[in-house]
């Protein structure tokens, strides 16, 4: 469906950040300063994309 936000699993955000490592996203959240994460029941984190976006560029304003 176009214009749908993509669900993406927590490996392909550390996949588009460059190589990020699990631990170092994990820690991130930990401070509060990761993107918007959605966490099923299992477990599993998933960013959707626009979220993903939305956040880089909030990290591209402060700097």
């Amino acid at each position: 469906m176009a214009g749908r936000d993509e669900l993406m699993s927590l490996q392909q955000v550390l996949d588009e950040l460059g190589g990020v490592s699990r631990r170092t996203f994990y820690r991130w959240r930990e401070l509060g300063r990761a993107p918007v994460c959605v966490k099923l029941p299992n477990g599993d984190l998933y960013v959707y994309r626009s979220d993903l976006m939305a956040w880089l560029e909030s990290l591209r304003e402060a700097a």
